[in-house]
C-alpha cells in the first residue's frame, strides 16, 4: 500500500528543486497534493502533468493572507490537513556583517523564517481539532553552524526554524501534531545559482555543476540530491513516524558530524614532518 494513502497534503514552494521533487514523490505514495508557489505558469503545469490528485495554488509564502488561504482552502476543500511541508525559500544577501543591506535581510527573514511562522500558525488549529498531523519544516545545516552558507542571514533564519521547530513540537505535541525539521547538506539545487545572482531557468540549470563541485563536500562523495530531501520529508509526513516528535533529521552526507577523515589524516602526516625537521 502507497504510504501516504489517503493523506491531504500541502507543499510549499513546490515549483523547482526540492518542493518539485516533494510533490512528485508524495503524488507517487497516493497523496492528495496541494502545493504553492509564486511561479503560476510552471505551477499550473507541473499540476497538469502530475494528475488530478495534484493541486497548485498560487501563494507567496511570506504573504499571511496567501498562506492563510492556501491551508485554510485545502482543509475546505478536502475535509482534513495530514501534513504540511515548509519547503518555500531562496537565497538572501551574502558578505560581511559590515555590508549588509538590512532591507533585503529583513525580506529574506521574512521568507526563510516568516513563511514557517505562518505555515504553523495557520495549520495549527485545523490539526489540533482534527487530533492529528505532521508539520515539516526545511532547516539547514547551515542553521546548526556558521560558515556552512555564503549568507549570515540565511543561516540566521534557519537557526530560528529550528528553534521554531522544537518551540511549536513542544505545544502540538500534547495535540497529537507533530513539528519536525530537516537539515539538508549540499544539495545539488539551483539555489547556488540564485545566491550568485543568477534567476529563473538560468539559475536551475546550474543543479548539475553545483553537484560536480560539491561532490566531495562530505565524507559521502556525492553531491545531496533533491530525492535525498524528499524521502526523508515522506518519512515525516507517513505513519511510521508517529512518535518523532522535536527532531531535526540531519540530511548532509555527514558534512558537519566532524573533522573530515582524510583532511584530519594529512594534518597529522604534515605534523609529524614538522617535528621530524
Amino acid at each position: 500500500m502507497a504510504r501516504l494513502q489517503g493523506k491531504v497534503t500541502v507543499i510549499t514552494g513546490g515549483t523547482s528543486g526540492i518542493g518539485l521533487r516533494t510533490v512528485e514523490i508524495f503524488a507517487n505514495e497516493g497523496a492528495t497534493v496541494v502545493f504553492s508557489g509564486r511561479r503560476e505558469t510552471e505551477g499550473r503545469k507541473i499540476a497538469e502533468k502530475l494528475g488530478d490528485a495534484v493541486h497548485f495554488v498560487r501563494a507567496d509564502a511570506s504573504v499571511e493572507a496567501d498562506m492563510q488561504s492556501l491551508i485554510l482552502g485545502t482543509a475546505e476543500k478536502f475535509g482534513r490537513l495530514d501534513c504540511l511541508f515548509n519547503n518555500a525559500g531562496g537565497p538572501a544577501p551574502v558578505g560581511s556583517i559590515e555590508t549588509v543591506d538590512f532591507e533585503k535581510a529583513m525580506a529574506a527573514m521574512r521568507l526563510l523564517f516568516g513563511g514557517v511562522l505562518l505555515g504553523i500558525k495557520h495549520a495549527a488549529p485545523i490539526m489540533k481539532k482534527q487530533g492529528f498531523g505532521s508539520i515539516i519544516n526545511n532547516g539547514s545545516i547551515a542553521g546548526h553552524l556558521a560558515g556552512y552558507s555564503t549568507s549570515m542571514v540565511y543561516s540566521s533564519a534557519k537557526a530560528a526554524v529550528l528553534q521554531l521547530t522544537r518551540s511549536a513540537a513542544m505545544e502540538l505535541g500534547e495535540s497529537n501534531v507533530r513539528v519536525n525539521s530537516i537539515s539538508p547538506g549540499a544539495i545539488a539545487t539551483g539555489i547556488f545559482g540564485k545566491a550568485l545572482g543568477l534567476t529563473g531557468q538560468a539559475a536551475e540549470d546550474t543543479a548539475e555543476i553545483a553537484g560536480e563541485v560539491l561532490a566531495k563536500a562530505q565524507p559521502i562523495q556525492r553531491a545531496g540530491l533533491p530525492d535525498d530531501i524528499a524521502k526523508a520529508a515522506l518519512f515525516l509526513a507517513s505513519d511510521d513516524s508517529t512518535f518523532i516528535n522535536a527532531a531535526d533529521i540531519l540530511v548532509d552526507g555527514g558534512m558537519i558530524g566532524g573533522r573530515h577523515w582524510t583532511a584530519h589524516q594529512e594534518s597529522v602526516k604534515g605534523l609529524g614532518k614538522a617535528f621530524s625537521g
